[in-house]
């Protein structure tokens, strides 16, 4: 158990030396671009953020795994003891840091309090101080997506690390005389004194300068009389290590001239916003070497369309959305949802013939097992009203289903949805005797390969799920 903390050990110390070349890298944190020219050393004479903090709290602690312990001990009583914590905290990057941390507490375990004397009273206490140092990852940073340009103000953190632990265990035995005895003592740095902690801590930005915490740490001793138990004890549960459970309250003060801490820095913000320029008015930075040409928030470096229109909406790449993949983009689209021709705003046309108005209705579309019209579809709907009302001919509302089902209930499913648009189309003025609802069931599919549809992709099937017209 030694040697695999000596291991997390060295990891702990030797991991952040690979990061921490950050702070003599020749290239700047302000340089996005592979090309850029604006290249400045990364040290503390430009760097913009803080990335030492130091922090405190306090809270309980309680006996977790040991033969006498804290919660469920066997007398109906829950003992919490406190502990507290200082640390001396160094921000490596954005989503890792490292801190130097003092933990001092005391747990109370067993059927009441030492303190109170109580005969025939199992009760141990154990008082502890602690050396350790942890890895802090920012979770919240390690794993926000990149094209999230909001602030922030919470953020999850896991912290995980090795040290010293010394501690003084009191034992009262359950007899007749409450004594209480020095059960065990072990001094810190010395063999056996090694332990391991880990857990998790939320994270809230009160000030640019202050964070409020609320921490969970579970702490593994490695030593099975850290709860005091020892002699005949030691074989009520025959634990082989006594661990510990402290959960508390802090703030931590991030120290430095800096507008913001670097674990509440995202650098795709400042990729985006520019916050080079905007902080510093004289500055020459260049975010991007080649601009932004349409200002469509993406660098020319990266962008596939250099003349988005202004006001478009575009993708990663820079190329403005086309929703429904009509060739009419979103900006333009006046049916962004339904596919139509350029010449039409991207929109259905709607020719005067009963024949056209028929196809402008092909390509009316349900969802699984509904009749509901969809609401992309009015307005395919109000124009064929006005064709039909306008023509002297007469029409079938055909319904129609996709494979799925069975024949009888895609013959009850195409009737409805048939009659679903029929309905509509006489709320909307058209004469009820002009056109017949009639259903086809999974027999008049678009897509005749889709037989089953497993084998085809769900557009297709979607397709299958459809209204038509047909004259009479």
């Amino acid at each position: 158990m030694k040697s695999i903390f000596a291991s997390i050990a060295a990891l702990a110390l030797t991991m952040p030396m690979a990061v921490f070349g950050q702070d003599t890298n020749t290239k700047s944190v302000r340089d996005f671009s592979s090309n850029s020219e604006s290249v400045a050393p990364f040290n503390n004479s430009v760097k913009k953020y803080n990335d030492w903090a130091i922090s405190a709290g306090g809270g309980s602690a309680i006996i977790q795994t040991g033969n006498i312990t804290s919660i469920n001990n066997g007398a109906g009583k829950n003992l919490f003891g406190w502990s507290a914590y200082f640390s001396v905290d160094k921000m490596i990057s954005h989503a890792f840091g490292l801190k130097l941390q003092y933990d001092k507490g005391e747990t109370r375990q067993g059927w009441g309090n030492t303190k109170d004397h109580l005969p025939n009273t199992l009760a141990a206490r154990t008082q502890f101080d602690a050396i350790s140092l942890l890895g802090d990852v920012n979770l919240s940073n390690l794993f926000r997506r990149v094209d999230n340009r909001s602030p922030y103000r919470w953020a999850l953190h896991a912290y995980a690390g090795v040290g010293t632990l010394a501690y003084r265990a009191y034992l009262q035995p359950s007899a007749p005389v409450a004594t209480q005895m020095l059960a065990t003592e072990v001094k810190p740095f010395k063999a056996g004194s090694l332990f391991g902690q880990w857990g998790g801590a939320v994270k809230y930005r009160a000030t640019k300068a202050l964070d409020i915490e609320a921490r969970v740490m579970y702490v593994h001793t490695g030593d099975n009389t850290f709860d005091g138990a020892i002699g005949n004890l030691q074989q009520i549960t025959n634990k082989t290590s006594d661990n510990m459970i402290t959960a508390a309250l802090g703030l931590t003060y991030n120290i430095g001239k800096h507008q913001s801490s670097l674990f509440w820095h995202d650098p795709m913000q400042e990729l985006y916003y520019k916050l080079d320029v905007l902080e510093n008015k004289n500055s020459d930075v260049e975010v991007c070497k080649k601009g932004d040409v349409d200002n469509d928030g993406v660098c020319d470096d990266w962008d596939r369309e250099l003349n988005t229109p202004a006001g478009a909406r575009v993708d990663g790449a820079g190329v403005a959305l086309d929703t429904d993949l009509d060739g009419v983009i979103d900006l333009y689209d006046k049916c962004v949802t339904v596919p139509g021709p350029k010449e039409n705003d991207g929109c259905p046309l709607v020719d005067n013939t009963a024949k056209d108005a028929s196809k402008s209705i092909e390509g009316i579309e349900f969802d699984l097992n509904s009749d509901r019209i969809l609401s992309s579809n009015h307005s395919i709907l109000n124009n064929a009203a006005s064709q039909i009302k306008s023509s002297n001919a007469q029409y079938k509302v055909v319904g129609a289903a996709d494979d799925r089902g069975t024949v009888q209930y895609n013959q009850k499913l195409s009737e409805r949805r048939a009659n679903s648009v029929k309905n509509y189309l006489i709320k909307n003025g058209v004469d009820a005797s002009k056109i017949q609802a009639v259903g086809h069931g999974k027999k008049d599919l678009k897509y005749p390969e889709c037989v089953p549809a497993s084998k085809c992709p769900e557009w297709k099937n979607r397709a299958n799920r459809r209204v038509y017209f047909e004259q009479k």
